[in-house]
């Protein structure tokens, strides 16, 4: 009589252990899912960046090319994370997401712009002459937004987008610059706190294209920061970012100063200006010493 008395219990017990089990295990998916979000009000870092190498047996990626996977990231700037921000038109931070892409692993090189030239007659960059920017292995420099523009059709691509270039800089996770959120001098090349000497950094000027590995972004591009400012395809609106669509934006259909965007800084530039959100313009015209170029390309849609 005992033993019939205990049974009914013992299976119920039993039953009980069961459901809250269950209930343990929805609520630890469901927790998970939770931290899986990107914050854009508490940045914690939480998501890891995605790694070329998880893709490369999948995607055929063209050489010197890294590829960007589809997705989520967050653009622009937070005040309360990043100290050097005094930019207004970086804000607000906001979450973009964008298709999947190809972006050029290095900058354009002086000596992939002279196989351009010599092929299409095209103009050649005007300090093609002047050996302080002129070496084969450094980037490209003097060159117009509309030469960038040619080069990069010549090659079967086109200049990215600033939401695109921006993503391939930093990653998914919102950090300040491509390999984390605390400045190293030794991972990009910048202005050396003014002296242009090349005493943290070892390059006065533009440093060769395959430079500075350490620095690297989450997806292997290297110099997205510092070395040389790049043109994007953008026109320049300081106010975009109030407006600018969800998904694949490509700026405004028009600038009313005529200007054009650039973004990543260069060896000009100080360690307020060489980071991943900074944005810059200048006339669709201009063709400086500091500004260069890389190019992106649309991934094969499957057929």
């Amino acid at each position: 009589m005992r033993e019939d008395y205990f049974k009914p219990l013992y299976l119920y017990n039993i039953f009980s252990l069961i459901f809250v089990l269950v209930i343990l295990g929805c609520s630890e998916k469901n927790l998970k899912e939770d931290e899986d979000q990107i914050q854009i009000d508490n940045i914690e870092l939480i998501e890891e960046p995605e790694e070329t190498i998880e893709v490369e047996d999948a995607i055929d990626i063209p050489d010197g090319m890294v590829y960007v996977p589809a997705g989520d990231f967050i653009m622009g700037s937070d005040p309360d994370v990043d100290p050097h921000t005094d930019q207004l038109d970086e804000l607000p931070q906001h979450k973009v997401y964008l298709d999947a892409f190809f972006i050029d692993k290095y900058e354009v090189s002086n000596a992939d712009y002279k196989k351009f030239v010599e092929a299409t007659g095209h103009r050649n960059s005007i300090f093609w002459d002047n050996p302080k920017f002129n070496h084969p292995d450094t980037p490209v420099v003097g060159v117009t937004w509309g030469d960038a523009v040619a080069y990069a059709e010549w090659v079967g691509k086109r200049l990215p987008t600033e939401a695109e270039w921006e993503k391939a800089s930093r990653g998914t996770d919102a950090r300040i610059w491509p390999w984390g959120n605390v400045f190293d001098p030794k991972k990009c090349n910048f202005d050396d706190e003014g002296k242009f000497d090349g005493h943290l950094d070892g390059f006065a000027t533009a440093a060769p294209v395959d430079s500075f590995h350490n620095g690297a972004s989450p997806y292997g591009a290297l110099n997205m920061v510092g070395n040389v400012a790049e043109w994007v395809s953008d026109w320049f609106d300081m106010d975009y970012y109030l407006v600018s669509p969800r998904e694949n934006p490509k700026g405004p259909k028009n600038s009313g100063m005529g200007k054009k965007s650039w973004r990543g800084a260069s060896w000009f530039a100080g360690e307020d200006q060489v980071r991943c959100a900074f944005r810059e313009y200048d006339d669709i015209v201009a063709s400086g010493q500091i500004l260069g170029f890389r190019c992106a390309k649309d991934i094969p849609q499957e057929e």
